[in-house]
């Protein structure tokens, strides 16, 4: 009997021993978490003026791409600005670089001679544009 209380003494005292070496740990590594060197913000630099005037040079932005049809060569154009047929346009992208004038324009399947702003319209385009492109009319 006197072995079965000391196995119980020994057991106890090892579950005691662990967790006591396990909460020093655990507040340690949080206390290295919370010591991580906060981010300064960056003041604005040149680039955004430089962009900026870019946009200028471009000429009055109307719209962006929001999908193109290959098959058809057409681009959907979200409109925040009007357009009219005859118009030129240049499409601008990272890819993209495209001058052309308006020459067929819909609105749901539908021939429009000129949109407004908030107009989803569609545009025949003569070559590949993407999403994101920019539209500016010249």
């Amino acid at each position: 009997m006197a072995l079965k209380k000391k196995r119980k003494v020994r057991k106890a005292a090892k579950k005691r021993s662990k967790k006591a070496v396990k909460k020093p740990v655990r507040k340690a590594a949080k206390k290295a978490a919370r010591r991580k060197p906060l981010l300064k913000k960056k003041p604005a630099g040149k680039k955004r003026a430089a962009a900026k005037k870019a946009v200028k040079k471009e000429g009055n932005l109307v719209g962006s791409i929001t999908h193109y049809f290959p098959h058809v060569q057409a681009a959907v154009i979200k409109l925040k600005g009007p357009l009219a047929m005859g118009d030129t346009v240049k499409i601008k992208g990272h890819t993209t670089d495209l001058t052309q004038l308006i020459t067929s324009m819909q609105i749901d399947r539908v021939d429009i001679s000129s949109a407004k702003k908030g107009d989803e319209i569609g545009l025949l385009v003569s070559s590949r544009v993407r999403q994101h492109d920019k539209v500016y009319k010249l």
